[in-house]
């Protein structure tokens, strides 16, 4: 868990510069969480491998980080001419390379960090419970 402020540049020859960074992931609102079973569904989300969560503006975002299909090596869109209405309408004057547009509140990039913040959030002992759960003996039946 931590903040990320990127650095804005020069719009000067940004596309000559572009790696494809919008066609290399997607970010999917979700609902903001407000108890313990919201947070530990996030914290599902990322044991799996290739998802983040982010906060910006107030905003809760799960984010796939897998490239689209149609990029190629040299990152250009090999679907430019059909592609989708979200990259249609994607410009320059917002683009990752220049825009300074995405400073997260909390970026989470595994289950782990998650668990730290359940930990500040609802108290060092949250996880005691499932602890507990794990470690009762089952009694024998007669």
């Amino acid at each position: 868990m931590k903040a990320v402020k990127k650095k804005k540049q020069s719009g000067r020859g940004q596309c000559h510069q572009c790696t494809g960074l919008c066609c290399r992931y997607f970010a999917l609102a979700i609902e903001t969480p407000e108890d313990w079973d919201d947070f530990d569904n996030i914290r599902w989300y990322l044991s799996h491998e290739n998802v983040a969560v982010f906060v910006e503006d107030g905003d809760w975002y799960l984010n796939i980080l897998t490239p689209c299909k149609y990029l190629d090596s040299a990152h250009r869109c090999t679907n430019y001419d059909l592609r989708p209405a979200i990259c249609r309408g994607y410009k320059t004057h917002n683009c990752e390379i220049t825009s300074d547009e995405y400073d997260y509140q909390l970026h989470f990039t595994d289950d782990k960090q998650m668990e730290e913040y359940m930990r500040i959030k609802f108290g060092a002992n949250v996880f005691d419970k499932l602890e507990k759960k794990k470690k009762k003996p089952r009694k024998a039946k007669p």
